[in-house]
């Protein structure tokens, strides 16, 4: 009983404290305005394109720019709860992005009928995405890191919304920066590739195991 009650006084002495973690709302809200600075810092070094503020008054153009700042945020809200292991009992907002997606891709398609006749392509493609590609390692980085510190147990689904959102900020920088209407354009070599990188942040959730 002595060796008992010796044990539990010595573990008791050398324990520490544990600071509680942050709510996922708070991370969310957190990761949040850090990507708002980050494309804020980028699109200032890339340039906003000239006319942007006369493209917000086309109705087509600013419901594209809304679903895709949907997409960000409804990625790192479920992003920020799938770091749960319990999901913080709200399995329905760690599936928000799927209905984003969904609205993404429909406002998509209307600007693409829209385009007729389509708009001049222009001089350059694929290095539209690997601009995006390297502009999303940070905040993809620093996504799957803070998401590591907890203790996800859906790391596939955790995985694939980082990438996804982490796609998402780039394709967003680059979107108020690069001077082009081609729907076509942007479409190929800006967001089609956000299906491929969901597929690769399921192989990266295997980064989130513990």
């Amino acid at each position: 009983m002595m060796l008992t009650e010796q044990l539990i006084g010595d573990l008791v002495q050398k324990m520490e404290s544990v600071k509680p973690a942050s709510s996922p709302y708070r991370l969310f809200v957190k990761w949040l305005i850090l990507a708002i600075a980050y494309i804020a810092i980028i699109t200032l070094f890339l340039d906003v394109r000239p006319d942007f503020a006369d493209k917000l008054t086309s109705p087509l153009f600013a419901a594209e720019i809304l679903a895709l700042a949907g997409i960000i945020a409804s990625s790192l809200l479920s992003a920020s709860i799938l770091a749960f292991p319990d999901l913080y009992q709200n399995t329905k907002m760690a599936l928000l992005p799927v209905p984003m997606f969904l609205l993404f891709i429909i406002v998509m398609a209307m600007a693409f009928l829209a385009d007729n006749p389509p708009a001049p392509l222009p001089a350059h493609n694929k290095e539209c995405l690997i601009c995006i590609t390297l502009l999303s390692l940070l905040p993809g980085a620093f996504i799957l890191y803070n998401i590591r510190k907890f203790a996800s147990t859906h790391y596939y689904m955790a995985g694939m919304v980082a990438a996804l959102a982490a796609f998402s900020i780039g394709a967003m920088a680059l979107r108020i920066s690069e001077k082009t209407d081609s729907i076509s354009h942007v479409l190929e070599w800006h967001y089609l590739p956000m299906l491929g990188v969901c597929v690769i942040g399921v192989f990266l959730g295997k980064l989130l195991k513990w």
